[in-house]
């Protein structure tokens, strides 16, 4: 109901890439004098042996502990696990299990099918191409059809997509869409509301920031005793103020200039802020960024001061980048804010693989 509150395989470097001697001659037998002999383990020092071994096991650890890294499948913040993959130009769908929801679907990964809301942050293909193997594969499944959450001023061309499928494939797919637009509150289930927020890129978007909803006992009332307080309640008064508690907030595509929108303060006092920095080095520069509707992590770092949220999780990296330089930026912005800050690194090469 709707209310109105008002990979790349990775190849093992080698751990000794030492050149084996090769002979295509018998080896010479000649014999040396006694006082020209040189102690082996002394030769092996001076050839240095040790410190390519030192090297080899160095780099070694730090092939285990990128790979480590790359094979893991999600992120756990503030009591959430969320999962998903988001590489700028080629997909996004990052899911939160908790709330059996994904933002964004991307190319569908299978993971995503399971949730039974999606929120649609805008129309690149990137972000909305595997809906219908969504909204398909629930009903392969005999899942319930799913509630898909778009922008307004895409429904009717949504909708569109549908009927084209279900044509094509001959099929029924099954859904409802909602056009959820921004000062919106939909409401997912008794505890739990979402309301979007307003982006800025190049094409018709929105975040959405999800809510718990809790009772709060009105401050009149705080001095009551227990019985009080029921015989209060029994008797029809509302003794509890409705609490919305900003929970995860989640922007898609977007220019930094989200964080400076007052409207947008939820968005920055979620316990988790999940949003993109599509570039994060001086090859590209914010002028760039700003042009193509994405957000450079210098800017998000400019503007950290507004950042109240406990964790940040960076997404939505150019694929130019490695596992390595992600983190590297990532580490800029850690400096500079209290709440933790972690990148998705799902489906990017580190310099180890």
């Amino acid at each position: 109901m709707q209310t109105f509150l008002g990979n790349s395989p990775i190849k093992t470097p080698l751990v000794f890439p030492f050149h084996q001697p090769s002979f295509s001659q018998k080896p010479s037998t000649h014999k040396l004098p006694l006082h020209n002999h040189v102690n082996p383990i002394n030769a092996i020092k001076g050839s240095g042996y040790f410190s390519e071994i030192s090297r080899a096991i160095d780099q070694e650890e730090q092939y285990r502990i990128a790979r480590s890294q790359v094979i893991r499948k999600g992120v756990d913040l503030e009591g959430y696990s969320i999962e998903g993959i988001s590489i700028g130009g080629q997909e996004t769908c990052i899911i939160i299990p908790e709330f059996k929801c994904a933002f964004d679907i991307g190319r569908c990964p299978t993971r995503a099918i399971q949730q039974n809301f999606v929120f649609i942050t805008h129309a690149h293909l990137d972000h909305i191409g595997g809906l219908p193997m969504y909204v398909a594969s629930r009903g392969l499944y005999n899942l319930k059809p799913p509630t898909i959450f778009v922008p307004p001023s895409i429904k009717e061309d949504v909708e569109k997509l549908f009927d084209i499928h279900r044509t094509m494939g001959q099929v029924d797919l099954n859904l409802e869409l909602v056009a959820l637009d921004i000062g919106e509150t939909y409401e997912l289930r008794n505890n739990l509301v979402v309301r979007p927020f307003r982006t800025q890129h190049v094409i018709p978007s929105q975040g959405y920031v999800i809510y718990s909803v809790r009772n709060k006992l009105k401050k009149q009332y705080i001095h009551l005793k227990g019985k009080q307080i029921e015989k209060l309640k029994k008797s029809g008064v509302e003794i509890t103020d409705v609490i919305l508690y900003p929970e995860v907030a989640f922007t898609g595509d977007t220019t930094s200039d989200f964080m400076l929108d007052p409207c947008n303060a939820d968005a920055l006092r979620a316990k988790i802020l999940i949003t993109e920095a599509t570039f994060l080095d001086e090859s590209f520069s914010i002028d760039h960024a700003r042009q193509h509707g994405h957000t450079h992590i210098s800017q998000i770092i400019e503007h950290a001061q507004w950042i109240r949220n406990k964790a940040v999780l960076l997404t939505h990296f150019s694929s130019r980048y490695n596992v390595e330089e992600i983190r590297q930026a990532a580490s800029k912005l850690q400096a500079k804010v209290s709440a933790k800050v972690v990148p998705l690194t799902e489906g990017f090469k580190s310099i180890y693989s």
